[in-house]
């Protein structure tokens, strides 16, 4: 299973793959690829961090909007998963970093077969009741860093709560990485859904197109407004699962 990290710059979205890796690497054969858009940094981070072999943990470097590289043309990332199983087999979970995006980028179900989208407390209780795709429709919301919460004035429970309202009562984890129970409940959603996902019962779902934006070169030229609804890649459907 392919499992889609998204969310806004600085959410902890690198944090939240080495705490899945530790806590998963032992019942699991894993796989990472990260996506920045200059650097490598996020790669080089977990594998500082000693969550998986080096080999296991592969950078893109997307050169353009992160975005791009998740949903427009996912080619680089399909290559890199690609590579990943070549190199050692069968893999049950890749997790594929989204480099910092806004609240509008999502992965491609043509990429991903589950995803999350993570937000942190740090950014503002307000900022869940500002929606968007990967808040209103991602497979969980994940509300990180909630130990802040009293340092920053924000009510995590009410944050929680107005993440449910926006998702109609869909699936929502308020983490901490000092609270095992948090993580917990992380880890058994990624259980859950890979097992489901095992059984042909999870089916991948696409959030839905970006919202109008655009693309400008260092001299701020060459910019257009758009969407990308009429991509190839958004009507594209999931790659398949594993043979029975």
């Amino acid at each position: 299973m392919r499992l889609g990290v998204a969310g806004p710059v600085g959410t902890g979205k690198s944090s939240l793959i080495a705490t899945l890796c530790r806590a998963l690497s032992g019942e699991l054969r894993l796989g990472v690829i990260t996506n920045d858009i200059y650097t490598d940094e996020d790669a080089r981070f977990l594998k500082s961090a000693g969550v998986l072999e080096p080999e296991r943990i592969r950078p893109v470097e997307t050169g353009a909007c992160p975005h791009t590289a998740i949903r427009d043309d996912v080619t680089a990332n399909l290559l890199a998963a690609e590579d990943l199983e070549a190199d050692f087999g069968s893999l049950d979970l890749v997790i594929i970093e989204s480099g910092g995006d806004n609240l509008t980028a999502t992965f491609s179900p043509a990429l991903v077969d589950a995803q999350l989208f993570v937000l942190d407390v740090a950014g503002g209780g307000d900022v869940v009741r500002k929606g968007g795709p990967g808040i209103a429709r991602a497979d969980l919301l994940v509300i990180n860093k909630t130990d802040l919460g009293p340092h920053v004035g924000v009510d995590v429970e009410r944050m929680a709560r107005e993440g449910r309202e926006a998702r109609r009562g869909g699936s929502v984890v308020a983490l901490s990485q000092h609270d095992e129970a948090s993580i917990r409940m992380l880890t058994g959603w990624v259980r859950d859904t890979l097992a489901r996902y095992r059984t042909g019962d999870h089916t991948p779902v696409d959030p839905g197109p970006m919202a109008p934006h655009s693309h400008t070169g260092r001299d701020g030229e060459g910019g257009h407004p758009h969407t990308h609804a009429d991509s190839a890649h958004d009507q594209a459907p999931a790659h398949a699962g594993p043979s029975a």
